[in-house]
């Protein structure tokens, strides 16, 4: 793999980590915690497993 590949599965890697994030982290927390089982506290977490595994 390139330099050039390898920095834009990065980026990709990171605005997707971003995205998931911010998604988990703004639902409601009574939606997050009743239906979804988790707290949205721990959106960083979560968000970073399942982009960066």
């Amino acid at each position: 793999m390139t330099a050039f590949a390898s920095l834009r599965t990065a980026l990709k890697k990171r605005a997707a980590y971003a995205r998931t994030k911010r998604e988990l982290a703004n639902l409601p927390l009574d939606l997050a915690l009743e239906d979804l089982g988790f707290y949205t506290g721990d959106a960083d977490k979560i968000a970073r497993k399942a982009v960066y595994g």
